[in-house]
């Protein structure tokens, strides 16, 4: 996907036409119009422009085809007609039914786990990001393994395989745990790295302060505005994978480390979650967890409860303070609105990253040692 995305910029028809479908299936726990527009922004980000975009309500999912029998028939009917050969699903799709439906559609088929794990590899710049992108890539492409067609079943007669009869798949297969082995020793030798520096900073009693929160809810520009830093700070989703910690003197006495995460996004690829434990584990040693909400998106209650779930799987039990950033943005009756209904988010702080004194609330709360 990622490739055909790229040629697209040189010429139209080198991307192959593309239906985008974005589905509200019973398993949407937001309001479908967000889920829709946060599936746009995926599609952009990734550099995907649909020729085609449909949307379809799903009152129960096929175990085998995840669309509906009526629905499935639709679809085909459409892709038939439009002459379709790419295909991008909004929701999660089992091995099972990505295999059926491409087999039903006669094109290619997408979920987004795929168009995710498609941005973060484009988004990954340092070798460690690198590595976890890889190893989330090869655990998804294992799992779409089984029953891939005759071109992996026929049997492999060649010397020096690893027995007679060895077949395409079981070669693959053998591949693809091979580079994860590899992957992984690479990643334990840079977990042991980041362990020794954290024995170093804990000896030295400073303390850890991350920043957490949706994607592209401003992490990184807070972080850029109280250090003085320049990290890569875009208005997109997941302008970086990267984990940036800077200095951040409170006073001439006392001073916190200031860390930057991956944002957390609804329906994240398990694949990604497991990849990505190294550098998420970071914050089971953080002092204080600033969990960032971007107050001028529609739909910030669901993503706060998005970024609670994680935080709760990866077993992160810091004091959280909620920080609703973008203030900026806001309308004075936006803003009074959002006082209000932050009551239940206490502690809370309203910031804009901005500028200094936009920051200026969450600068002077970490002062009194929150």
């Amino acid at each position: 996907m990622g490739k055909h995305a790229r040629e697209a910029t040189e010429t139209s028809r080198e991307q192959p036409i593309t239906l985008a479908v974005g589905v509200n299936s019973p398993r949407l726990t937001s309001e479908p119009k967000f889920y829709f527009e946060e599936f746009s922004q995926l599609l952009k980000t990734a550099g995907v422009e649909p020729d085609h975009t449909l949307y379809i309500n799903l009152r129960s999912i096929d175990r085998a085809y995840f669309f509906t029998k009526g629905k499935l028939q639709d679809l085909v009917e459409f892709c038939e007609k439009n002459n379709v050969e790419m295909v991008v699903i909004s929701d999660l799709l089992s091995p099972l039914q990505e295999r059926n439906l491409q087999d039903m559609l006669g094109c290619k088929v997408f979920s987004r786990s795929e168009l995710i794990l498609e941005i973060f590899q484009q988004a990954a710049h340092s070798s460690e990001g690198k590595i976890q992108v890889e190893m989330a890539y090869l655990e998804h492409l294992k799992t779409r393994m089984s029953g891939r067609g005759k071109e992996l079943a026929q049997q492999e007669g060649v010397v020096g395989s690893r027995g007679p009869g060895e077949t395409a798949k079981e070669q693959l297969r053998r591949y693809y745990t091979g580079r994860l082995r590899q992957a992984k020793k690479k990643l334990a030798q840079v977990a042991k790295s980041r362990a020794t520096q954290r024995k170093q900073r804990l000896k030295r009693g400073i303390p850890l302060v991350s920043l957490v929160g949706y994607t592209n809810a401003g992490k990184s520009s807070i972080l850029n505005t109280m250090t003085k830093s320049s990290i890569l700070a875009e208005d997109k989703l997941f302008a970086t994978l990267d984990t940036t910690t800077r200095e951040l003197f409170l006073s001439q006495e006392k001073k916190v480390l200031l860390s930057d995460t991956v944002g957390f996004i609804s329906n994240l690829p398990h694949q990604l979650i497991e990849a990505f434990k190294s550098t998420l584990d970071e914050l089971s040693y953080a002092t204080t967890l600033l969990h960032v909400i971007d107050s001028s998106n529609p739909a910030w209650k669901d993503q706060a409860l998005t970024v609670a779930k994680t935080l709760k799987e990866l077993d992160a039990k810091a004091p959280v303070i909620h920080v609703f950033n973008k203030m900026d943005i806001l309308s004075q009756e936006e803003k009074e609105q959002l006082v209000e209904d932050a009551k239940e988010y206490e502690p809370c702080i309203f910031v804009s990253a901005q500028d200094k004194a936009g920051v200026s609330p969450l600068f002077e709360l970490l002062q009194k040692g929150a």
